[in-house]
């Protein structure tokens, strides 16, 4: 039985090393690579973060991640934050797909400087454009923080 995996394999295979992508570029602060992930016309929603809120668009998503790993990272953001991503479902139909990953995540508190340990949740939403899998939606919700 594989739950909430459905559709082609290698398109599932697929879906997923976008999202490990996403948490390589993070891991490396590499803004080149981490915005390979996204559609032009995506939205990322990271409403529990006042300070960075939603974006709509690649360019904006982008430059947001970009300005907030100036200031969540380790050791007063000389090293980057640990990320690390486990999917729980992928649902792909066609061209499009459904999937839903969990994160956990290791950074200093910008507020406080406390090293925080966070488990998240994000729900996406992809399509396959020119060949490739892309972000085209992803809504991030905190569940646990330590």
């Amino acid at each position: 039985m594989n739950g909430g995996f459905t559709g082609p394999l290698e398109d599932r295979i697929l879906i997923r090393e976008v999202m490990e992508t996403y948490a390589h570029g993070v891991m490396t602060k590499d803004a080149e690579l981490w915005a390979s992930t996204w559609a032009e016309d995506a939205f990322w929603a990271l409403p529990e973060f006042p300070d960075l809120g939603g974006f709509t668009g690649k360019a904006a998503i982008v430059a947001g991640w970009t300005e907030s790993m100036k200031v969540y990272g380790l050791a007063n953001c000389t090293k980057p934050m640990v990320y690390v991503v486990t999917p729980g479902s992928i649902r792909v139909d066609g061209d499009h797909a459904k999937a839903i990953s969990y994160t956990s995540e290791i950074f200093d508190d910008p507020a406080t400087g406390q090293t925080l340990r966070v488990r998240g949740r994000y729900e996406d939403e992809l399509a396959r454009i020119d060949g490739h899998w892309l972000f085209t939606r992803r809504e991030y919700r905190t569940m646990h923080i330590a």
